[in-house]
């Protein structure tokens, strides 16, 4: 009775020691991308991370058996993507990740970017709505991320301000965040 008692435990311990090797040369991908990431190559982790996405997408069951690996592999490749400035992937990829990605951050940040750098300011305000209305969500889904409630705050600052003043210049954006001055002079700095 006890010989076959250890014999199934060994059995067991085997196959749970080949799954793991199995995993672990199943989701390489991941392992490659975030070591390229540290690396700074920003393209080479966005491949390793669409690889590693694919193979989750021909499985889908793994999405939810492996949730964290996925999970970090889909924020990863969202911040690689903006990172590098690829706005409208950033968007698209957001549109379509797990809310544990992070993906309304991503896309409100992605958002803000753009209407950083948008000339008209009916256009500007299109973007920095959406990227408010983006971050509100992200906020909702992390409330204790202070840099996600930073941005939204400051982004809806920034809605509000050039919803009264529309025909504010773009390189004149941030100045609408400080208030005005009463005494007509600048404030002495000190230090």
């Amino acid at each position: 009775m006890l010989k076959s008692f250890g014999t199934v435990v060994a059995v067991i311990v085997l196959l749970a020691g080949a799954a793991a090797l199995g995993y672990a040369r199943w989701s390489r991908p991941i392992a490659e991308g975030d070591a390229q990431l540290a690396a700074g190559h920003l393209n080479q982790a966005i491949a390793s991370y669409g690889a590693a996405e694919a193979r989750f997408d021909a499985i889908p069951a793994t999405r939810q058996l492996f949730a964290a690996d996925y999970n970090h592999a889909v924020a990863n490749h969202l911040w690689a993507l903006y990172a590098q400035g690829r706005f409208d992937e950033t968007i698209d990829k957001a549109e379509r990740s797990p809310e544990p990605a992070s993906p309304h951050f991503f896309a409100g940040c992605a958002f803000f970017e753009k209407a950083s750098v948008e000339e008209k300011p009916e256009a500007m305000l299109g973007w920095l709505t959406r990227a408010e209305e983006e971050l509100h969500k992200a906020v909702e889904a992390a409330p204790a991320d202070w840099d996600t409630k930073y941005d939204f705050e400051l982004t809806t600052r920034l809605a509000a301000a050039l919803r009264k003043q529309p025909k504010t210049p773009p390189k004149q954006l941030m100045q609408l965040l400080r208030p005005p001055s009463t005494s007509g002079k600048p404030a002495k700095r000190v230090g």
